[in-house]
């Protein structure tokens, strides 16, 4: 698994390194739970389920026709990019629920001995999510995402810009972010690290019910298991009282599902909750958080690097470079019709399930070949303009580009 903590624009220039090995005769036993990134690189492929081979064959048939129920589940588990969508994307609810105004975010980096000066995390950054409605936030890492996240759920202060939750202005109040917090919950990456491993399921999903002294022991029981059956981990009474060594990855991030569901929140921020679980439990996890967003309304933002994934789950896409966002619209418009070019870049390194992707290298443009104002990026030709030649006089370096609407609800920052 040499790529599974890897953004999707470092993983394809990984693949394209193993493909240069793979042809200067080196041999490889590609280990992976994704099995649209095997069909980059492999030619035979052996399908492993509780230690044993259940399908072993050359890479074409496998992908093409698959014997085993547990190969057919791992196909259909590959978010594509091009399908019809089997829900609505339409706005929700015209009411905002979170605003995010102009936010800007300076971390001192040290410089010296003894100076610091400001490093900007975060520019210039607008958001408008709506009730009932999955936004997501998509990049590489490095980009934001994350500082974003947290300053929606207030766990740090922006430099510059205000938080609003349902019209209110969020300050460092302690009472306010109190009540705030707990009307707006997380979800973690790291099903591993993001729960306590010395508390068992009932002390975990109980703890933010303590915090707000909601309940007594009887009433958090009936709290607790009606969330435990919402995340579909049943019968229940076989799960209360397990700790988190003896539970699946997958079961992991349901149990912090449902820690972050006891409180009923208004908005869930979900920090790349499915980039740490196989490919096998991710579109169910997906399909988890969708379900839960229908019956309860729960508006979400979803912090991903996979533009797939962001395609199946959300309703818009802003996508973020640099600590800007670059590009906005509808989960629909972004990925079938990507205007700005490092949209493009994202699209091109999201592996699909094809044998034919062998022969081929991505052209991923990674950090390295852009400014932080656009892209050194020739959209005419198709090609990377050399940085030392071209950088100077490139317009993108004199000015950030105007954040326009290029056509209904599609927004772009590039002057090309």
């Amino acid at each position: 698994e040499p790529t599974s903590a890897l953004d999707v624009s470092v993983q394809a220039q990984i693949m394209n390194l193993l493909k240069n090995l793979k042809k200067k005769q080196i041999s490889m036993i590609f280990i992976t739970h994704d099995i649209a990134l095997a069909s980059d690189l492999c030619d035979n492929i052996a399908v492993m389920k509780d230690g044993i081979f259940v399908e072993h064959n050359n890479i074409e048939k496998v992908l093409t026709k698959p014997q085993h129920h547990f190969t057919k589940k791992l196909l259909s588990s590959v978010p594509a990019l091009k399908t019809k969508l089997k829900y609505s994307t339409r706005r929700k609810s015209l009411d905002t629920i979170l605003k995010l105004d102009k936010i800007s975010v300076d971390f001192p980096v040290r410089k010296g001995l003894l100076k610091t000066e400001p490093f900007r995390a975060v520019s210039d950054v607008s958001l408008d999510i709506k009730k009932g409605e999955t936004f997501a936030l998509v990049g590489e890492s490095g980009s934001g995402k994350t500082t974003i996240a947290r300053v929606a759920l207030r766990l740090i202060s922006p430099t510059f810009g205000k938080v609003k939750f349902q019209n209110k202005v969020i300050s460092n109040n302690y009472r306010e972010l109190f009540e705030f917090r707990k009307n707006i919950q997380a979800i973690f990456q790291d099903p591993y690290s993001s729960i306590n491993s010395f508390m068992n399921v009932y002390q975990i999903i109980e703890e933010p019910l303590v915090i707000h002294k909601i309940g007594d022991d009887t009433d958090r029981l009936e709290i607790i298991t009606k969330a435990l059956m919402d995340v579909n981990l049943t019968p229940v009474d076989d799960f209360l009282y397990k700790y988190p060594h003896m539970l699946s990855g997958g079961q992991r991030q349901r149990v912090g599902i449902a820690r972050s569901l006891v409180l009923n929140p208004k908005f869930i921020v979900a920090d790349e909750p499915v980039s740490m679980i196989d490919a096998s439990s991710r579109l169910d996890i997906l399909n988890l958080l969708r379900n839960l967003q229908k019956t309860k309304g729960i508006s979400f933002l979803y912090i991903t690097h996979d533009i797939a994934t962001a395609r199946q789950f959300s309703d818009k896409i802003a996508v973020m470079f640099f600590g800007r966002i670059v590009e906005m619209g509808t989960s629909t418009n972004i990925v079938i019709n990507p205007l700005h070019p490092y949209t493009r870049s994202l699209i091109e390194a999201v592996p699909e399930p094809n044998p034919e992707n062998r022969f081929r290298m991505r052209k991923v443009l990674s950090r390295e070949i852009f400014h932080p104002n656009c892209t050194i990026f020739d959209s005419k030709s198709n090609k990377v303009i050399d940085l030392h030649i071209e950088q100077k006089k490139h317009k993108c370096k004199k000015q950030y580009p105007r954040f326009q609407e290029i056509k209904k609800n599609h927004y772009v920052a590039c002057l090309l």
